[in-house]
């Protein structure tokens, strides 16, 4: 294929981890085709006469920590001179960020390939979408009564985790028993006294084991790294102290990626990463999964050619 200029709306480059954040491991492969490579920060981007526009920096990328590219050239450009665009920004997906999603669809007809689709990030919430999908999920409340939530941890006797909606990276998660004393004061916190609603999910004691990370791409599990917790903790995100770990996708994991297939692909979401516990789906990430870099290194594998090729296929198929 004819070059292609692939862009990414991400997080500052200068404070990735080359051995770690998958954003990174994409524009690695981009470049390696000899795709040019462009990136643009969320406040670089703005909206003028008739296209969104971006202040974008042209890259080239190696995977040396603290050199780990060179800038090129920077320019405001519009963002219909890209083929691609990789929306990579990290959570929390606040109103910054769902502004950030509309402005890049104004592009006068000449939309790039969305990886992922706006429209369908801003409808598969990470910690709401998999709630299509009840007979998929553990049992899960979504609410703001304390009522409700001090009921919930009641009838649970192995635990409750309470997780904030906007949560990321293990950020804000608690495990509850009941009896502990201090379930008023924690969920006053994380409800904000009860104006703001929260996750609140019977837990899975095969978490101790580990929660299992699985890459979709354009719907197909492309791989999968087992993220095992630190002893002292509840949390096997990496962000949080886990511990990446090989594994294999059972045939529970395969039937779950079949059902969420077809509602992820008529989104738009062609690269998503599901958490899936013992049996149990809990999280579908549509914004910027992680995990590319370890199942690498783990099987051996190159996720990250399967996505370009992907990103590839669908510049051929508008073309």
């Amino acid at each position: 294929m004819a070059a292609l200029t692939f862009g990414f709306l991400m997080d500052p480059l200068e404070t990735v981890r080359v051995d770690h954040d998958s954003t990174f491991t994409l524009m690695l492969e981009a470049q390696r085709r000899g795709h040019q490579v462009r990136y643009f920060e969320q406040p670089w981007l703005r909206f003028s006469g008739s296209c969104a526009e971006a202040r974008m920096r042209t890259v080239t990328v190696r995977r040396e920590p603290g050199r780990h590219f060179d800038i090129l050239d920077e320019q405001v450009r519009p963002l219909s001179s890209l083929d691609v665009l990789f929306l990579r920004k990290d959570p929390p997906v606040d109103a910054d960020f769902l502004q950030a999603t509309q402005l890049v669809e104004l592009c006068n007809g000449r939309e790039p390939v969305f990886i992922n689709n706006p429209t369908g990030i801003r409808d598969a919430n990470e910690k709401l979408f998999g709630l299509r999908f009840p007979d998929l999920m553990p049992e899960t409340l979504i609410t703001r009564d304390l009522t409700a939530i001090n009921q919930f941890v009641a009838r649970h006797p192995e635990g409750t985790i309470l997780k904030p909606v906007e949560g990321f990276g293990g950020q804000g998660i608690v495990f509850l028993q009941p009896g502990d004393r201090n379930t008023r004061s924690l969920l006053e916190i994380i409800t904000l006294g009860g104006k703001k609603a929260i996750v609140v999910q019977a837990y899975l004691p095969e978490s101790r084991q580990g929660d299992k990370r699985i890459i979709l791409v354009d719907g197909e599990p492309c791989g999968a790294v087992l993220r095992v917790p630190a002893h002292d903790d509840h949390r096997g995100n990496m962000a949080a102290g886990g511990t990446p770990v090989k594994t294999s996708l059972t045939p529970r994991e395969l039937e779950i990626c079949a059902r969420l297939k077809p509602s992820l692909q008529e989104r738009g979401l062609y690269l998503v990463g599901i958490d899936v516990i013992g049996d149990w789906l809990t999280e579908v990430n549509v914004t910027s999964p992680t995990g590319i870099a370890e199942i690498d290194k783990l099987d051996n594998t190159s996720v990250e050619a399967k996505v370009i090729d992907t990103a590839e296929r669908l510049v051929g198929q508008r073309r």
